[in-house]
């Protein structure tokens, strides 16, 4: 045991002032006590707060009563609350249980009071809403009725929940059409004075002014126009018309005043003012208080009428169109006929349409609009192809003979948006004339010079004479008249007939015969053969000396043809192209070809050779040709606008037309591609009459049997495309059109009906024949031909009777020119254990039969027994399983019991003693119901969850237990599994060593 002190010093509180009490000694300031003076404990119990209250189960049921005997008594049942109690070491921490003494361990339960569970109250279901008692004027609406239950007391303390469902909601039998009657008003009849005796019930004066009454005359129409008794119309169309008006018989001195004109028209909705006019009439215009504006104010105005409108664009832009009398642009220079270019700035619309709050289609001049968007747009102008002027003519291809002279044009802009196209160009983008010339084969000769002096090039000394080389220069020269003038391209003389410009030869020595050049080769004789031959010779210039002769003066060879002896003929060249005069572009001119005399080798020569032969000459030279002359394409004008191709709706197009007076001819400019132009019509409603549905077949005074029934015509407008749901508008709208439905003037209101009785099967009307069909499998015909049918249905008043009657009738017949369709099975989504399955054809149309009975999909996936537990389906197995966030909880015989939430736990943190359940909804999960007692002794299942919806406490338990199972399963494989070790003195500290795992190592033990 250990004894201390506690020291409680005072402090001086207040300085010594002049006057006051002396301060006590400073022994009388401290005082002693002893302190923890208890025995010194080092382990002892410490506990944590108490949980929750929860449901004991051990505690008998009839226990659970007891508490509600006293209404003011909040606790219905006996709990069990738990708390955490732990051995601690002083300055340690958390040790075994057994280190602390037993007989004092503090209680881990204690029994508490745990309040009444408090149920969901509701009330009962209200009465369902009236529904319209009236009839309906379009009749193709259904309303809806409604009933709803009130939640009186909200559920705690694990008490039943409240249903999800606290409203209710069904259609309406189908509402009884009114009948098509209305009220048709007269004209107002003159003023009648009411005398004042009549007004004040006592006899007076005659009157002749003052206030007085107009009548008029109301009538009942059908809706068709035709009379009807005035009672269908109190019965069926709305509240009559007043019959009266007052109005005011003026007098002498009164003031009198024309009728009110009718209100100027607004410039546009919500925009400005409309006004109204009157004037003072006879006498009263003289009288000074008559023109008192006060009271007698002679205009009336009032804002326009402002109704929201919308406007939006529809349809494409139209083609650019060009103004009347637009830009027409010729072409600059020559005027070829038809050369006119429509281009420049035009305007392209798109049409505007105007709907109102309702979404309904109104005239566009409700929104401001004049029915357009209208935008610039360029049309761009045609240019033409450009070509450089013509270059000059070429030399002739051809020094010797005739060949061709070539000029040419290059391509300088190429044609766009239909310009002028070009002529056939080369591949550099040049075009060419080309005419045949002739060149005169004398006209460039070789002309060569004197031989030069000998260079002697082995010199024999004594005689000084020996082998030598002379030299000369050879020119292609132009020859004239008077004879070769100017030095030319040596490619214009002939290559063969050029003279040697170097020769081998020796210089002549003392006494030896020198002979002059040889002479020409003498022509071989024509025709050329083998046996002639052609010869030439020389003769001397100095004899020879003395024992020296000449050599031979003559020398032979045989003509062989092509070689030295040729035969010659006349070639006629190809026509050039067609030479107009002078500044002419198209039209008559001549073309031209020429003769050229051809060797046997292909070789030009000169034309004197053939001349010299008398070679026959059969071929004209010339000849007249045509340049055909360009001719744009001539259009018409444009015809005026057409009528519009849609009386109403969104659809409508104006089209104008032109066509092509003068095809292009030549280089002509060619036809424009647009020969024809829209732009859309000014969109109008569409208005119709149009019938409502029929209403139910009504038997007058019985249940069953023959009646009638009723159907209403109303005024309709829609956008005319198809797409958008007419909407219902005030008749007055359709007053302009002939009272006719869907171009039938024949109205028909009513019919005849069949009301059926019980027990009894009527048949519809037959339905129209159906498209004509082929018989195909797989869109092959099976040769059967074609069918169309009909049928009419079953009409029956109690449902039972429907197993005495007929599914429905069928007729077929046969056509000709049928179609092959495709059958298809479709389903919808699943809503609940059914869907809905139904037979597709090809073409889109839903039908009865066509697809096989075999294929047909399942409809119905209703499980036996139904699944009537909370948060239960059917799956698609058919068996009963839970929504999503639920697990199933079955019996041993594998039904479905209930459908217990799944939940997520969340790990507690240190200091929190809680585990929270977390449930995948935010609110508290659905509680399962008590089981029967009569299910209790054949069902048995652990329920981990407590009625709050939290774990209980066994499930951590349990948990626990099996983390020290499986660490001791671990812990002993690992033992057995281990390679042993060398033996040591100490075999009983091994065998006691897995002993260690439990030991906490306290060294206090």
């Amino acid at each position: 045991m250990h004894l201390g002190s506690n020291w409680c010093v005072g402090i001086y509180q207040h300085a010594l002032h002049l006057g006051g009490i002396q301060c006590p000694n400073n022994s009388a300031l401290q005082e002693v006590k002893n302190c923890n003076d208890h025995p010194c404990t080092v382990y002892h119990w410490q506990t944590g707060p108490w949980g929750q209250c929860i449901e004991d189960s051990s505690i008998p049921a009839t226990n659970t009563s007891a508490g509600r005997t006293r209404a003011d008594d909040a606790s219905c049942s006996v709990g069990m609350q738990t708390r955490k109690v732990i051995c601690v070491r002083v300055n340690v921490g958390q040790v075994p249980p057994k280190k602390c003494p037993e007989s004092l361990r503090p209680d881990t339960v204690r029994p508490c009071l745990l309040p009444c569970k408090r149920d969901c109250i509701i009330t009962p279901y209200s009465d369902w809403s009236p529904c319209p008692s009236t009839c309906q004027a379009g009749g193709n609406t259904k309303k809806k009725q409604y009933r709803k239950r009130i939640m009186i007391q909200i559920p705690a303390n694990g008490g039943q929940d409240c249903p999800e469902v606290l409203t209710q909601e069904r259609e309406c039998d189908a509402p009884s059409v009114c009948q098509g009657y209305r009220w048709k008003t007269h004209k107002w009849r003159r003023c009648q004075l009411v005398p004042w005796s009549v007004r004040q019930d006592s006899p007076g004066a005659q009157e002749t002014c003052g206030p007085g009454l107009q009548v008029r005359a109301v009538s009942c129409r059908k809706q068709d126009g035709g009379q009807a008794d005035v009672v269908a119309c109190l019965k069926f169309a709305s509240s009559m018309p007043p019959l009266t008006h007052p109005c005011q018989l003026p007098c002498q001195e009164d003031c009198q005043l024309s009728s009110w004109s009718k209100f100027s028209s607004c410039t546009a909705d919500c925009v400005g003012v409309r006004t109204r006019k009157r004037m003072l009439v006879g006498k009263s215009k003289k009288h000074d208080q008559c023109k008192n504006n006060q009271m007698y104010p002679q205009s009336e105005t009032q804002y326009c009428p402002c109704n929201k409108y919308n406007a939006q664009p529809v349809g494409n832009w139209s083609d650019c169109v060009l103004p009347e009398g637009g830009r027409v642009e010729g072409q600059l220079g020559m005027k070829v006929q038809g050369d006119i270019k429509e281009c420049g700035q035009g305007y392209r619309y798109q049409a505007m349409v105007c709907y109102d709050q309702d979404n309904r289609i109104v005239e566009t001049s409700r929104c401001n609009s004049h029915g357009y968007i209208e935008e610039a747009c360029i049309i761009p102008c045609p240019s033409d192809c450009k070509l450089s002027e013509w270059s000059n003519w070429s030399r002739c291809s051809k020094s010797c003979g005739s060949g061709v002279k070539v000029r040419s044009k290059w391509l300088r802009e190429k044609p766009y948006n239909g310009g002028r196209p070009c002529p056939k160009l080369d591949h550099v983008n040049q075009v060419y004339e080309v005419v045949p010339c002739l060149s005169d084969c004398g006209q460039y000769v070789w002309v060569a010079e004197p031989w030069s002096v000998w260079k002697v090039s082995n010199v024999d000394l004594k005689d000084n004479c020996g082998e030598g080389v002379q030299t000369r220069k050879v020119r292609c020269m132009l020859n004239t008249v008077d004879g070769p003038s100017e030095q030319a391209e040596d490619y214009l003389c002939d290559p063969e007939e050029m003279p040697l410009g170097a020769r081998n030869s020796r210089l002549p020595c003392p006494e030896d015969c020198v002979l002059s050049d040889w002479e020409a080769w003498k022509p071989c004789p024509l025709p050329c053969s083998g046996n002639s031959s052609r010869e030439r010779s020389a003769y001397p210039l100095r004899q020879p000396g003395e024992e020296k002769e000449c050599p031979p003066t003559q020398e032979t060879e045989l003509c062989k043809l092509n070689s030295n002896c040729f035969h010659y003929s006349y070639n006629i060249t190809d026509w050039s192209t067609c030479q107009l005069s002078e500044r002419a572009v198209c039209g008559n001119g001549i073309k031209t070809r020429m003769l050229d005399c051809v060797r046997s080798d292909g070789k030009s020569v000169d034309l004197k050779l053939c001349k010299e032969l008398g070679l026959e000459r059969k071929w004209q030279m010339n000849s007249s040709c045509i340049v055909e002359c360009p001719v744009n394409c001539q259009l018409s004008e444009w015809s005026p606008w057409s009528e519009c191709t849609h009386a109403c709706g969104l659809a409508g197009k104006l089209w104008r037309r032109r066509t092509v007076i003068q095809a292009p001819q030549g280089d002509g400019r060619p036809c424009a591609s647009q020969m024809e132009q829209w732009k859309p019509c000014l969109v109008k409603p569409c208005y119709s009459w149009r019938y409502s549905f029929w209403s139910e077949c009504k038997s007058e005074g019985a249940r069953c049997g023959e009646g009638l029934r009723f159907r209403n015509v109303s005024c309709f407008v829609s956008d005319g495309s198809g797409q958008q749901e007419s909407s219902l508008v005030d008749d007055e709208l359709c007053g302009d059109l002939e009272p006719s439905v869907d171009g039938d003037a024949h109205i028909v209101l009513q019919e005849p009906c069949t009301v059926p009785c019980p027990g009894e099967c009527y048949l519809t009307d037959w339905t129209v024949w159906s498209p004509c069909q082929l018989s195909c499998v797989s869109g092959d015909d099976l040769g059967f031909g074609s069918v169309q049918v009909r049928s009419r249905a079953v009409v029956a008043q109690d449902p039972e009777n429907l197993l005495q009657c007929p599914e429905q009738e069928l007729e077929a017949r046969p056509c000709t020119e049928g179609q092959c369709f495709e059958y298809k099975w479709k389903t919808g989504p699943w809503r609940g254990s059914s869907r809905q399955v139904w037979c597709q054809r090809s073409d889109g149309l839903n039908v009865t039969g066509g697809c096989p009975v075999t294929a047909k999909p399942m409809a119905d996936r209703s499980c036996d027994p139904p699944c009537t537990k909370p948060r239960s389906l059917c799956t698609e197995a058919g068996v009963c399983g839970c929504e999503d966030g639920y697990t199933e909880v079955m019996t041993s015989d594998d039904l479905l019991d209930q459908c217990t939430v799944i939940p997520v736990l969340e790990i507690p943190t240190a200091g929190d003693n809680k585990a929270d359940v977390k449930t995948i909804r935010g609110f508290n999960p659905t509680q399962p119901a008590a089981s029967s007692p009569g299910r209790a002794g054949r069902t048995w299942f652990l329920q981990p969850f407590g009625p709050d919806g939290k774990l209980k406490t066994w499930v951590y338990g349990v948990a626990a237990g099996a983390f020290v199972l499986l660490v001791f399963i671990t812990s002993m494989t690992y033992l057995a599994c281990k390679k042993p070790k060398k033996p040591q003195r100490r075999q009983m500290n091994n065998r006691l060593k897995p002993l260690t795992l439990a030991y906490d190592g306290d060294a206090d033990m």
